[in-house]
């Protein structure tokens, strides 16, 4: 039995819940995080938080997308729950990768951007 179609559904509703719960903490801690950087101006806090937001969604959504492409064929539970953890683990790897990447770039460089 072909298990792929299963697998490729359990994996894409537990992806877009992941990636949707973890957007949605980071915009929101986000803004105060940002504002806190960048005081004087909340509408460019805002703009930032909303594009590092699309970028997030992009950049997440694709590597779904990609990841799905590259699977193998899967004919037993085994290598279902085998393939399921490996591609989970890889999406919350490069989320915590990309909160940190993020939070490094934008400290380092804020002073540059807004001239303060």
């Amino acid at each position: 039995m072909n298990y792929n179609l299963i697998t490729y559904c359990i994996y894409s509703l537990t992806i877009i819940l992941i990636i949707i719960k973890i957007g949605r903490i980071c915009f929101d801690n986000g803004k105060i995080y940002i504002s806190n950087l960048i005081p004087h101006d909340i509408d460019f806090c805002n703009r930032i938080n909303s594009l590092l937001l699309t970028g997030y969604y992009l950049i997440n959504i694709g590597y779904a997308i990609f990841s799905i492409a590259t699977w193998q064929l899967i004919q037993t539970y085994q290598q279902m729950i085998i393939s399921l953890s490996y591609h989970i683990a890889m999406i919350i790897f490069i989320l915590a990768f990309l909160h940190y990447f993020n939070l490094f770039w934008i400290t380092k460089f804020i002073k540059k951007i807004t001239n303060f």
